[in-house]
C-alpha cells in the first residue's frame, strides 16, 4: 500500500488514487493525470536472449542518440553477462531506430574480451566529424571508444580503440563525454572503482578523472589523463553544471565514504573539490552513495538540486543552499521497502507541470533462476515511480511491476509511441534470461485497468507488493 494514501484527500479529485485488482488479485495502486485519465503500463521487449545473443545478460548502461542520422532515435546498450562475478566478457549492442516503437533492427557493436564487464556508455561527437561515436566503461578493466563510420552503420565493423593509459585499470563504473573547456571538442570522463567487487573493508583510493582526446580519438597514445581526485570506491562522475556558471562541473559519489562531492570547475582543466554536507539526517540506517543521480530544480527556485537513491531503500532529494559554502536540506521522496532502489530518472509522468521520480531496484538474490525460497520480504526486482504533489513537498509511490528478479538499471524517458505521454526505455539485469532492454507504454484511458501487463508469456515469478 502507499504509504501517502492518506495524503489523497488534500489534493484535487482529478488527482486522486485509487486501487485496481491486477490478475494474480495483488492490490495495486494506479493514478490519474492532470486530464483524469487512468495510467497503467504495458510492457514491450526490445532486446532480449531470444532477439539477440543466447547469452546476453547483466544489462546495465543505455544511451539514446540518432547514430546514423535517419530522423530515428537509436539505443546503445551495454551487457556485462554477470551472472558471475569475474567473467571478462560483454555486449555492446545498438537497437537502430525505425519509427516504429515495436520494431527495432538489432546489430552487435563489440563482444568478448574487449568490452569485458561492460558496464556504462556514452555518445557524442568526439572527432568532429558530425557523426555521434561512443564511448564504454569496462569493468574488466578499460575504456573502449569507437568511431561512427558515417556510412553503412549496421554493416561495416567500427574502427574501435583500448587508450593504452586506460587499460588494466581496476574497473571503470561510469563514462561521459562532456566539454570541460568550452572549446567545443569533447573530453571523457570517468570513475574507477579499483575492482569489480571492491570490499568496502579494505578499499584503497581510485581516481575520478578525465581524459583530454587528440584530434583523432583513434590514437590510442595521445590521450591524456588528468586524476581530479581520488576516493575510497568511486562510483560516479557525473558532469552537470551545478553552480549555473556556463561551464561543466563534476559530481561524484563514493560508495565506501559514503558521500557525494562536487568537482567545480574553474577554468583550464582545473578542479576545486568540495564535499556536499548534509543538514539533515538521512533516514535511519540508511546512506548516500551518488551511484545513480538525477539533476532538476525540484523547488522552483532556480537552483539545481540533486535526486539520489538513500541506500538501501530510499529516494531523496537534496536541495541546494542559496550558497554552495552551506549544508544542502535533505528532503525525503518515499521507499520500496524492503527492495534496493538502484535508479533515478526525473520527467513529468503525469503532465502535471512538476516534475516526478521513475525508479528501479536491485535484487540481490540469484541471477539466473528464482528460487523457491525468495520471498515477499527478501529485496526483488520492483519498478515504481513517486507522485510529486507540489514543489517537491509531498510524494505518493505508484507501483508498477515486482518480480523474484530484476536489476533495472538505466531509464530514458521518451514518447516512443507519440501520443503524448511519455514512456520509460530501460535496462534490466539480474534475471537471466530475461534481460536486455525494453520499453514501458504509459497507456491512459477513462476507464480503469490493471495496473501493468508484462511482455512475456513466462518471466521470473510476479510478487505482491508488501504493505
Amino acid at each position: 500500500m502507499n504509504r501517502n494514501i492518506q495524503k489523497t484527500n488534500q489534493i484535487p479529485l482529478l488527482l486522486s488514487l485509487v486501487l485496481v485488482l491486477n490478475v494474480e488479485g495483488t492490490a495495486k495502486q494506479e493514478t490519474r493525470d492532470s486530464s483524469d485519465n487512468y495510467i497503467s503500463w504495458k510492457e514491450h521487449i526490445i532486446d532480449d536472449p531470444v532477439l539477440g545473443p543466447k547469452d546476453l545478460a547483466g544489462s546495465d548502461g543505455l544511451e539514446m542518440a540518432d547514430l546514423d542520422a535517419d530522423g530515428f532515435e537509436d539505443i546503445v546498450s551495454v551487457h556485462e553477462l554477470d551472472t558471475e562475478y569475474g567473467v571478462p566478457l560483454g555486449y555492446v549492442r545498438i537497437a537502430w531506430g525505425t519509427g516504429n516503437p515495436n520494431k527495432w533492427d538489432l546489430t552487435t557493436l563489440a563482444s568478448g574480451s574487449e568490452v569485458a564487464s561492460a558496464e556504462d556508455v556514452s555518445i557524442a561527437d568526439a572527432d568532429g566529424d558530425g557523426w555521434l561515436d561512443v564511448v564504454v566503461a569496462c569493468e574488466l578493466a578499460h575504456l573502449i571508444y569507437f568511431k561512427n563510420p558515417g556510412t553503412n552503420h549496421r554493416k561495416i565493423i567500427w574502427d574501435r580503440v583500448i587508450p593504452e593509459i586506460t587499460k588494466n585499470r581496476g574497473s571503470f563504473i561510469r563514462v561521459f563525454f562532456a566539454d570541460l573547456n568550452n572549446d567545443g571538442r569533447y573530453e571523457v570522463v570517468a570513475a574507477n572503482k579499483g575492482g569489480e567487487n571492491p570490499s568496502i573493508e579494505n578499499a584503497t583510493n581510485n581516481s575520478i578523472s578525465f581524459f583530454e582526446l587528440p584530434e583523432d580519438p583513434l590514437k590510442q597514445d595521445l590521450w591524456k589523463e588528468h586524476v581530479l581526485t581520488s576516493v575510497k570506491i568511486p562510483i560516479n562522475s557525473k558532469p552537470i553544471d551545478l553552480d549555473q556558471d556556463g561551464d561543466l562541473d563534476i559530481v561524484g559519489g563514493s560508495r565506501a565514504e559514503r558521500r557525494i562531492l562536487w568537482l567545480e570547475n574553474v577554468g583550464n582543466f582545473k578542479f576545486e573539490e568540495h564535499s556536499i554536507i548534509l543538514e539533515d539526517s538521512l533516514p535511519k540506517n540508511s546512506y548516500i552513495t551518488g551511484f545513480n543521480m538525477d539533476f532538476a530544480d525540484l523547488n522552483s527556485d532556480r537552483l539545481i538540486d540533486i535526486t539520489l537513491n538513500a541506500w538501501p531503500s530510499y529516494l531523496v532529494w537534496l536541495e541546494q543552499p542559496a550558497s554552495m559554502t552551506m549544508p544542502w536540506k535533505v528532503h525525503l521522496i518515499g521507499d520500496i521497502n524492503p527492495d534496493v532502489l538502484v535508479s533515478v530518472r526525473l520527467a513529468d509522468i503525469d503532465s502535471d507541470g512538476d516534475l516526478d521520480a521513475f525508479s528501479g531496484s536491485y535484487s540481490l538474490g540469484s541471477r539466473d533462476k528464482d528460487g523457491e525460497k525468495i520471498g515477499i520480504n527478501d529485496p526483488l526486482g520492483r519498478v515504481s515511480w513517486f507522485k510529486n504533489l507540489g514543489q517537491g513537498k509531498d510524494w505518493s509511490r505508484q507501483d508498477i511491476l515486482r518480480r523474484k528478479r530484476g536489476m533495472y538499471d538505466k531509464w530514458e524517458a521518451r514518447d516512443l509511441d507519440r501520443d503524448g505521454d511519455l514512456d520509460f526505455i530501460g535496462t534490466r539485469g539480474n534475471s537471466h534470461p530475461y534481460d536486455g532492454v525494453f520499453w514501458l507504454e504509459q497507456i491512459r484511458s477513462s476507464r480503469p485497468s490493471p495496473l501493468f501487463k508484462q511482455a512475456r508469456d513466462i518471466d521470473s515469478e510476479v510478487m505482491p507488493f508488501p504493505n
